[in-house]
């Protein structure tokens, strides 16, 4: 029988999902000053937890140097468990798995949102106008940095979340390591594909042992990662092939499109996450995400091996998106923000003033 949205999934851990439906991570920007969870942000999050089966917050920095959202939440110090708790709380209470995601931004960190320079494997600044050169790490502050996010990943653990997802996508730190264009060290941390690989692979290492130590139930650990770069030397998919993490709980991809093909090769119309497929040969659950707006959508992702599926804009636009889909009232399913609907949505009022013409559909 073909998988439906509405089936359980199970993790290897023993974790189950309700159903296939994953939010997709997003930043809302409404923490309280110092990175502490808002009321609006467990407001947020809780609102769309009601029907899927897997809630991964948004991007929640490791150390003050990696911050690269105004007004986001911290991972970075201990007086932050008591209001990730209350997340982690409200998410599972109403039925989903909580999952928070943790980042590094590295050169992708705007200056004026951190106290000092930038740092990044290289002093190799990005190509965007508005970012500054950062620093190299030293070695000694790489081990620094992989220690911030087990520190972090401890704090959810103590919190209350199913897990974390390591953020090794959209160009940030962990995957500035990995990429040739910011990553030119001649350490072990840098030059080969084995050694710029190797920060990922340590940390996803030590997360896992630490998870085994010191967690006192299942809890996962997930990985998201961008399949390719624009930037020239920068990641081809042929490295990203040789990334896929066997020992990790799932795979996120990160593409605009789920079907996607190759941003490097003109030539190759193959979608990306097909060769993904391939690569992992069932040996560890996968996400996909980009454009899956309807129950088709969605269906199609499941049809083609892909066991889990995750919701941005369909989410923000309509929180009980999967419980219309299920029982048969897509039709009611809301695909255009309206003023009106700002409460019931619980989005707070400076994400839709930044966010309108992207939820009123006309961009």
């Amino acid at each position: 029988m073909n998988t439906q949205i509405q089936d359980k999934f199970t993790f290897k851990n023993g974790q189950t999902m309700r159903n296939r439906v994953v939010l997709a991570p997003m930043t809302i920007c409404a923490s309280e000053p110092g990175g502490y969870v808002s009321q609006a942000d467990i407001d947020f999050f809780a609102r769309r937890s009601r029907s899927v089966g897997m809630v991964i917050t948004g991007s929640t920095y490791v150390h003050p140097l990696g911050k690269s959202f105004a007004e986001s939440f911290s991972g970075a110090e201990d007086d932050k468990i008591e209001g990730l708790s209350r997340l982690a709380k409200a998410i599972k209470d109403q039925g989903a798995l909580a999952i928070v995601q943790l980042y590094h931004g590295g050169r992708m960190v705007l200056p004026d949102l951190i106290d000092g320079q930038p740092v990044a494997p290289s002093a190799v600044k990005a190509p965007r106008d508005y970012l500054a050169e950062p620093r190299a790490l030293k070695n000694a502050e790489v081990e620094q940095v992989i220690e911030d996010f087990l520190s972090a990943i401890r704090r959810a653990i103590q919190a209350g979340f199913d897990g974390v997802e390591l953020h090794g996508a959209n160009t940030y730190l962990i995957q500035q390591f990995v990429s040739p264009h910011s990553n030119v060290r001649q350490d072990k941390w840098g030059g080969s594909l084995n050694n710029r690989r190797r920060f990922p692979k340590t940390l996803l290492k030590r997360a896992k042992q630490l998870v085994k130590e010191e967690a006192d139930r299942p809890f996962l650990i997930g990985y998201r990662f961008s399949p390719e770069e624009v930037e020239e030397p920068g990641i081809q998919l042929y490295d990203t092939l040789q990334l896929i993490y066997h020992q990790v709980d799932y795979l996120h991809i990160s593409t605009s499109d789920v079907w996607r093909s190759s941003i490097r090769d003109s030539q190759d119309s193959e979608p990306v996450i097909q060769k993904i497929i391939k690569k992992i040969n069932n040996r560890v659950p996968l996400i996909g995400v980009g454009q899956i707006e309807t129950k088709q959508d969605a269906q199609r992702v499941l049809d083609a091996g892909i066991p889990l599926f995750a919701l941005g804009k369909a989410l923000l636009l309509d929180p009980d998106w999967a419980e219309k889909v299920v029982s048969g009232r897509e039709e009611e399913v809301i695909r255009t923000y309206r003023d009106e609907l700002q409460a019931d949505l619980a989005l707070p009022t400076a994400f839709v003033e930044d966010a309108r013409s992207y939820l009123e559909g006309k961009d």
